[in-house]
């Protein structure tokens, strides 16, 4: 396989929601719990997120003055990935398609330390319409980038990459709604893991999937713990 195997990892509600004011609700803590405790357990070379999950679990809206960059050019004809010499093998990869992420360092710092986060080299996937002062402001933080598409990432490219450049085999998906849509648009997730919760959520919150389409998988196991529903799936005719 010419890309990282794929874990969507995710808490869902019963209507199988994964963003929305229920997963604060004491109901979902248990589901919470054990979410964590299944990724930290998974052991995966990293995690992908989309923009909006990235912005709200560790950047919290803060944005670098790009004024303060140099733009950095490409005269090649096509932008060039950015690449560090000495690499984790641990890395937080946001899909961020213009560049609106701001960091304060090049690694994840989770505040209670979780190792299914803490440390995490970060690393942009970005699409060509993103600010050159942007691309100086992450090579000043010493963040690598990849480019995966023009105007939106394309999914499997960014994969390739991440498997042959930076040398992912297997890597957790943890959303949101938009970038799981995407991921299984494109027949790229091997697994799900779900926890279901013991409850409902509002019809604004967002679905596991945004805009999916037809597919199938196999249950490989199912479990009640506490309440709260734990399942395996694969992709239908995969082997594990």
């Amino acid at each position: 396989m010419n890309r990282p195997y794929i874990i969507c990892h995710m808490t869902t509600s019963i209507d199988a929601k994964v963003t929305g004011d229920f997963l604060f609700r004491p109901e979902c803590s248990r589901a919470t719990e054990i979410y964590y405790d299944i990724n930290r357990k998974l052991k995966c070379d990293g995690y992908i997120c989309g923009r909006v999950t990235m912005e709200g679990s560790f950047t919290e809206g803060y944005y670098p003055d790009l004024s303060e960059y140099a733009p950095v050019r490409h005269d090649h004809g096509f932008k060039m990935d950015f690449m560090l010499d000495d690499m984790t093998g641990f890395y937080a990869v946001a899909f961020d398609p213009k560049g609106h992420l701001g960091w304060k360092s090049n690694r994840i710092i989770d505040p209670d330390g979780d190792v299914g986060y803490d440390g995490a080299q970060i690393i942009e996937v970005l699409t060509e319409q993103v600010d050159e002062r942007y691309l100086g402001y992450l090579e000043s933080m010493e963040i690598p980038y990849i480019f995966a598409g023009e105007t939106e990432i394309d999914v499997e490219f960014a994969l390739f990459k991440l498997k042959n450049i930076i040398g992912c085999d297997r890597l957790l998906l943890k959303g949101g709604s938009i970038i799981n849509g995407a991921f299984q648009r494109a027949d790229v997730i091997d697994e799900l893991s779900i926890v279901v919760a013991p409850i409902t959520a509002d019809k604004e919150d967002k679905p596991l999937f945004m805009d999916g389409k037809l597919s199938d998988f196999e249950l490989l196991s199912a479990e009640c713990i506490d309440g709260n529903v734990v399942m395996r799936y694969k992709r239908k005719g995969d082997s594990i």
